[in-house]
């Protein structure tokens, strides 16, 4: 039996117990007579298999009630127990989507505004793609490599919702098949764009990554998330997604190297789950492809701290200076609040 709030969905092995009960017959000699076994007969009663035409051709002949009473009292439970379960998915539905940043979504135009729950449900579900929303936990679709400050329950649902329209977003790019190898060759080369703007850099690095099979997509950061960037395999695609908010130059370039981290040291094709490890491994990565460590070790060494030691020392290593300047402040050489004059900001598009 199941039940819901409005539905009970009562099997038709209810009657037929309630039958052999009336009739003193055991379960093992309503099997004989069935012809059936008693694993099947102990399934049939526990609304555990179909109770098929055939069964109730046997019922009439058996137990003497018409095969046509069977064969509706199986339909009305099954319709009952599709409408029970979709109405306790439904409920469980309604609280997991309360976790979800739904006004935020509706704002920058992802879902449709509502504020009835069952509708809201309804486009998350066809959002996501999910029959029901407890399937977003699945390890299929939540495998995702990230860089974020913080982890939620909340702002989990929140890099989920993030990632997805990433995914349906990176879907219309069309990229080569992935080449690993192609981006190891090609990373001085992007690194040299730290040094131009976002106008110059933006079609170039799209272009470079989607012939190494990467797809890049820029999108607006959801409140929650804490999210800097994720990286996912796609279909035959890699998906590699960066937040949209103001961004210091540093920060933009340290989260894109830290995602292409995970794809170069084969994180996200990895069986089980990004953890810790994997991201400490891609800082250390992203951090010395920026600003090898002997030649920042070097530079310390050899030089006072001044606007311009910084700025020729990231002429030297071909990195823009605000790149710099956020190390030594994320290494504590010097405050956060030195040298922000050679910080760039940035508004991708």
């Amino acid at each position: 039996m199941i039940k819901s709030r409005t539905y009970i969905a009562i099997p038709p092995g209810a009657t037929i117990k309630e039958q052999l009960s009336d009739m003193k017959m055991t379960q093992k000699e309503f099997a004989v007579r069935m012809d059936m076994s008693e694993k099947h007969i102990s399934k049939l009663i526990n609304g555990e298999v179909q109770l098929t035409s055939d069964v109730a051709e046997r019922l009439e002949l058996v137990l003497g009630v018409p095969a046509k009473f069977w064969n509706n009292l199986e339909a009305l439970y099954r319709e009952k127990l599709a409408k029970a379960k979709a109405e306790n998915e439904m409920d469980n539905d309604i609280i997991i989507a309360k976790n979800l940043p739904y006004n935020e979504m509706v704002k920058l135009g992802w879902v449709s505004y509502t504020k009835n729950p069952v509708e809201k449900v309804t486009n998350l579900r066809k959002f996501f793609r999910v029959v029901n929303l407890p399937l977003l936990e699945h390890s299929q679709i939540s495998k995702i490599a990230c860089r974020r400050l913080m982890i939620t329950e909340k702002g989990d649902f929140a890099l989920l919702a993030w990632a997805n329209k990433v995914k349906i977003l990176a879907d219309f790019i069309p990229t080569a098949p992935i080449n690993i190898k192609k981006l190891s060759n090609n990373l001085l080369a992007i690194k040299k764009m730290t040094t131009q703007t976002p106008e110059e850099f933006n079609k170039p690095l799209k272009d470079l990554l989607a012939s190494c099979g990467i797809a890049l997509v820029f999108l607006p950061h959801l409140k929650g998330s804490f999210l800097h960037g994720a990286t996912f395999l796609s279909g035959n695609k890699i998906v590699l997604g960066l937040t949209t908010r103001g961004y210091d130059a540093d920060k933009f370039w340290f989260s894109l190297f830290h995602e292409l981290a995970h794809i170069a040291l084969g994180h996200i094709s990895k069986a089980g789950e990004i953890d810790e490890q994997d991201e400490k491994s891609a800082d250390f990565w992203a951090s010395d492809i920026l600003i090898p460590k002997n030649d920042l070790e070097l530079f310390l060494r050899s030089n006072e701290l001044s606007h311009q030691s910084i700025c020729a020392f990231a002429n030297d290593i071909g990195i823009a200076p605000g790149i710099v300047v956020g190390r030594l402040q994320y290494d504590r050489k010097i405050k956060y609040s030195e040298f922000n004059e050679l910080k760039e900001h940035y508004v991708i598009a």
